[in-house]
């Protein structure tokens, strides 16, 4: 029960920012275009993979494979996005909340091999 509350927290947040993504309205795709160095189209398919992966999260419920789907999905743009802040300079602190998200996935996606 706890993993699929866990899987819904991830998705609800990850859902958010995937969605601001694919819009790529006003300032975050500037900010995303100067400070990171991606263009408009590669946030969209961060985007794009983010909200797909939360919605795969979000009904985990269903099963394991649901689980693997949306944590692999998100896992990979939020890997590349811990990388693009430590390129960008801005270390620990400014990868922290994709680290907390990468790193909660991570445990979800372990724990679809536990055997029950």
């Amino acid at each position: 029960m706890i993993q699929y509350l866990l899987n819904a927290y991830v998705g609800k947040s990850m859902f958010d920012g995937g969605l601001a993504k694919v819009k790529n309205d006003g300032q975050m795709g500037e900010e995303f275009e100067s400070e990171f160095k991606v263009d408009s189209n590669q946030m969209k398919v961060a985007g794009y993979l983010e909200t797909i992966g939360s919605a795969f999260l979000f009904v985990s419920f269903l099963g394991k494979t649901f689980t693997r789907i949306g944590t692999v999905m998100i896992n990979t743009v939020l890997g590349v996005a811990i990388f693009k802040h430590y390129k960008a300079g801005h270390g620990y602190e400014g990868s922290k909340n994709a680290l907390k998200f990468f790193g909660l996935n991570t445990l979800s996606f372990a724990e679809t091999f536990r055997r029950k």
